[in-house]
């Protein structure tokens, strides 16, 4: 166990992603300590997974990659990936936090960053960052642009850690060490825990995708052409798992997009709040696919438009002006082709309808009608949820949630991320759904306070 010396002027963020990385860089370049905790391989959160944003379409990467590199680089941020914090005692302006650092059994003391034990490893499993359409190795780093940019061992899909298949047998594998001319494989590697004093610690833990196979009627995990927004995210990226080629899983350019609105969102039996973003990012993905997939239809099923930012209206009026066709209603369902001529009579087929096709059921709330849309292609726009692991969050720094498990601050209106515990602040998606530039302002604005709290007598005093 480390014992790290006290630092008066030191802060404690949990959560690596836009929010974490700006409240760190604003707090960094101030001259405070701070320690910087991440539970996955790499800092960047889901930003890190997009490829445009919305309603500029800037590159997600060209925005996000420098502040990552700069976080990983900075002399004041104490970067701690593949972590989570254990513990936290005392009380504003003096916390103990016991970090527990996650074996990754390769020594980023002695990796050199090279790659050559991720390209020979031959283990091969579904890809987290990917959304599992595409495949990893056993060692692996979830991107090319990570920071650190250095490679974690799976232990449970790494062969070396499966038991010889004879009793004294060898170990299956162990390429990655030979090939690591640095050495810095270690397979004995252990998890080790760090202690750190803070005077402050802000929250940044961010959000979670709704599952949308919980609404089973909209096919998703049942037609492989539904997808959730993350998927088409990666979809559309060019270092994305077909190389930002929006295509169908066997390899078609679709004739046809359906983008469902509201996914488990505004919704009495999954969560009736709006969460915020949805209906912008669906208008980007609308964007993108007219602009990669020449001659495609793309439908928007939407209840109504909330684009409430700066250039947001303007946005939707030029996806107007792009072709793109919009139908004021929720969808209800989503059959494939083959199953959807079963159920109505031949009269009532969408014409030129194949089994391979999807079809869309809903109602045109401005034309009193029910439509049925055949396509090539769903993709679903699943509520922001507030993360699994909040509750434990909650207990563990003492913070209030509300009925939608997202931290309450203190004032929605004035104190927007200060929390009922002084010296504890919170920014980003881990108080309620937010776009990009909110959790950029919020992350600031949490710097922001935390120096104010560095200077308040209560903090000086502990």
């Amino acid at each position: 166990m480390a014992e790290h010396k006290a630092n008066d002027q030191a802060v404690l963020v949990i959560g690596g992603g836009i929010a974490g990385i700006q409240t760190s860089l604003d707090l960094a370049e101030t001259g405070i300590t701070v320690h910087l905790v991440e539970r996955e391989p790499t800092i960047g959160g889901h930003m890190a997974m997009f490829d445009k944003t919305f309603p500029t379409l800037d590159c997600s990467a060209c925005i996000l990659t420098p502040k990552m590199t700069t976080v990983g680089s900075h002399p004041n941020i104490n970067l701690m990936t593949y972590s989570e914090v254990e513990n936290i005692q005392g009380g504003p302006g003096a916390y103990e936090v016991t970090v527990r650092r996650k074996a990754a059994f390769v020594d980023h003391d002695k990796c050199t960053g090279c790659g050559l034990c991720m390209e020979k490893c031959p283990y091969r499993t579904l890809s987290e960052f990917d959304q599992g359409l595409a495949k990893r190795k056993a060692i692996y780093m979830p991107f090319p642009q990570a920071v650190p940019n250095k490679p974690v061992i799976d232990a449970k899909r790494c062969a070396w850690f499966k038991p010889p298949k004879k009793p004294g047998g060898k170990r299956r594998c162990g390429v990655c060490v030979k090939v690591c001319e640095p050495g810095a494989i270690d397979f004995e590697q252990k998890a080790r825990t760090e202690k750190y004093k803070v005077s402050a610690v802000v929250v940044t833990t961010g959000f979670q995708a709704m599952d949308p196979s919980l609404i089973p009627q909209l096919g998703y995990g049942k037609y492989p052409e539904v997808y959730s927004a993350l998927e088409f995210e990666r979809l559309n990226n060019a270092a994305g798992p077909t190389g930002g080629a929006v295509q169908t899983k066997d390899g078609r350019s679709p004739k046809s997009v359906a983008i469902l609105h509201c996914t488990g969102s505004r919704d009495e039996n999954y969560h009736r709040y709006c969460s915020r973003v949805c209906c912008m990012y669906a208008l980007k993905y609308a964007h993108l696919i007219k602009e990669k997939v020449e001659g495609c239809q793309v439908f928007n099923f939407y209840i109504d438009m909330r684009c409430f930012g700066k250039g947001y209206e303007e946005f939707y009026k030029r996806l107007q002006h792009e072709g793109v066709k919009f139908i004021r209603g929720k969808a209800a369902q989503v059959w494939s082709g083959e199953h959807f001529k079963h159920l109505v009579a031949p009269d009532m087929l969408p014409e030129e309808l194949s089994d391979e096709q999807l079809v869309v059921i809903a109602e045109d709330t401005l034309m009193g009608d029910m439509v049925r849309v055949p396509v090539d292609m769903v993709v679903l726009t699943p509520a922001f949820e507030s993360r699994a692991d909040s509750g434990d969050v909650a207990q563990l720094l003492g913070l209030a949630r509300n009925e939608d498990g997202f931290f309450i601050e203190k004032s929605e209106k004035f104190s927007p991320v200060s929390t009922g515990n002084n010296g504890i602040f919170i920014a980003g998606g881990c108080s309620g759904p937010k776009d990009i530039p909110d959790t950029v302002a919020q992350g600031s604005a949490a710097a922001s306070k935390v120096l104010s709290f560095l200077e308040s007598a209560e903090a000086k005093s502990a």
